[in-house]
């Protein structure tokens, strides 16, 4: 018998036991699909992780105060406020040569109206024109603010896609007036949908020159953060040193350690937050993968059932001369077909499960893993299936044609 008569024969035994073949596909196919998704889950976890951290800028430094947690070394001083005062420092080019721009930020949730419509917006960031850039958003309408309107403290705004939709719906925000804690911005930019990341919308955003924020909304006390640019993904390292020297300095900070400020890194976040991802996915895979293992198990009670209802059978065929080889070969295949089935169902199934958001997550399905899964579910059938197999290839002739 050649393996395609011994496929047919197999595809014959399945279909005889539509019932029994068809639980013993849900288990792979459940299996396959839970490996799939989930690793699927784990890598669109990461991408919108990954968006988040790269749209605060790979090659920016975000300074913020230590807010006076812990204790404190005697060497270090006694305020922790981050001040205008330390921006002419930081953009010191004989200081500081790996760093291209300082923008100082004043940030917190505003309500804004406009004619009678209000909205919250979440970030209202009063900065200088070049943390847009350093942040990674572009201007799509209108202009950014310049340095001169930071330096006379105009009342102009730049808002996000967001909030011009919130507010001004379908009319064209540039040169309208919004009212902000009773003080009127002119908005004369908007900015370039920025794409969201699952977590939060940083379209929900509007920023205008820090002395205007500080003069109408903030009052002049301690910056939020300053966001400090690199010249160069790669000077990160060593803006971030330079920067900690002038800090220190500043701040009269001689000790090895200090609480007196923090500075984030944005490229270590990001690495760190991949790697912790990575193990994330793996977790979830090693998890599902445990799905597919009792579908194995059931594979192997299946064809144990099979191998004992076709006892008889068997020894007709043996008495006729077939081989040991063949018997095996022909169950082998039997629970081969069915986890291949059941595995390409679960691909499947996984493909349209991925189209839909889970938990807040978009799934990205892993082209690897859908390989690995379905090779898997074929493995598991040749596992499973060969101590049925081997038992029924097993049987004397005599022995089984006996049997009732």
């Amino acid at each position: 018998m050649n393996i395609f008569e011994t496929i047919r024969f197999a595809l014959r035994a399945i279909t005889a036991n539509k019932l029994r073949s068809s639980l013993t596909v849900l288990g792979i196919l459940i299996g396959v699909a839970a490996v799939i998704l989930l690793v699927a889950v784990g890598n669109g976890s990461a991408q919108q992780v990954q968006q988040q951290i790269e749209s605060l800028g790979t090659n920016t430094l975000t300074v913020t105060a230590g807010g006076g947690g812990g204790a404190r070394s005697a060497a270090a001083t006694t305020s922790t406020a981050l001040t205008m005062d330390l921006v002419p420092a930081l953009e010191d080019k004989a200081e500081a040569p790996h760093v291209r721009s300082v923008s100082p930020v004043v940030t917190g949730s505003q309500s804004a109206t406009y004619e009678g419509t209000d909205h919250t917006i979440a970030q209202f960031v009063g900065t200088y024109p070049g943390w847009v850039a350093a942040s990674n958003f572009k201007v799509d309408k209108g202009a950014l603010f310049t340095d001169e309107d930071v330096a006379g403290s105009r009342k102009v705004v730049v808002i996000g896609k967001t909030v011009a939709e919130e507010l001004f719906g379908t009319v064209d925000p540039l040169s309208k007036q919004i009212t902000v804690a009773g003080k009127l911005f002119t908005v004369v930019g908007v900015l370039a949908d920025k794409g969201g990341t699952g977590f939060s919308d940083p379209n929900d955003v509007a920023v205008a020159p820090v002395t205007a924020v500080q003069e109408s909304l903030t009052g002049y006390g301690s910056l939020n953060q300053i966001l400090v640019e690199a010249t160069a993904p790669g000077d990160v390292s060593d803006a971030q040193g330079e920067v900690t020297a002038i800090l220190n300095a500043k701040l009269n900070i001689t000790g090895s350690s200090t609480t007196a400020y923090r500075i984030q890194n944005a490229s270590q976040l990001l690495e760190t937050r991949a790697n912790t991802a990575e193990t994330f996915t793996l977790l979830l895979g090693a998890v599902a993968g445990i799905s597919l293992l009792v579908g194995g198990i059931g594979i192997t009670n299946i064809m144990m059932v099979t191998v004992t209802e076709r006892t008889r059978e068997i020894g007709i065929r043996k008495a006729l001369g077939a081989p040991k080889r063949t018997i095996l070969t022909q169950f082998l295949v039997e629970a081969t077909v069915l986890s291949l089935i059941g595995g390409l169902l679960g691909v499947a199934a996984a493909v349209i499960g991925s189209r839909f958001t889970i938990v807040s997550i978009k799934p990205v399905i892993v082209p690897s893993s859908v390989v690995l899964a379905l090779g898997f579910s074929v493995a598991i059938g040749l596992f499973f299936g060969s101590y049925p197999a081997s038992r029924a290839a097993g049987l004397r002739p005599i022995e089984a044609l006996r049997y009732e």
